[in-house]
């Protein structure tokens, strides 16, 4: 008997390490790690940035709902529209990222306040 492996309706994409994050002050916070999106809808549900570190070294991982980033075409970089102190004491990771199930995916979006998406 084979065991049913449980598919995620998200998908991440990895290949955004040229999309910088700015704080709304203006100030760099650093880059779109990975986009997670809803394979049904195609939309970007959840973005995982990239803060801090030096030379790769001692970087944190933050994932937010992409509904808080506003993109700026000028400048071809996104702004986070929450305060840089929300977003840095949100859930995040520094070297091993969690599963990110239906209840991690609530975790994020009830820290944030906003809907979590459906993971299934």
């Amino acid at each position: 008997m084979t065991e049913a492996r449980e598919a995620t309706s998200l998908l991440a994409e990895a290949s955004t390490q040229d999309l910088k994050v700015k704080s709304r002050d203006g100030d760099g916070l650093g880059q779109v790690k990975a986009l997670m999106i809803d394979k049904r809808s195609g939309q970007a549900a959840y973005a995982v940035l990239s803060l801090g570190g030096f030379l790769g070294l001692n970087k944190s991982f933050y994932p937010i709902p992409f509904g808080l980033l506003a993109y700026d075409p000028s400048e071809d970089f996104y702004v986070v529209t929450i305060d840089r102190r929300v977003l840095e004491g949100g859930p995040s990771w520094a070297s091993h990222s969690p599963e990110f199930n239906q209840a991690y995916a609530d975790r994020v979006s009830n820290y944030y306040g906003t809907p979590p998406a459906a993971i299934s």
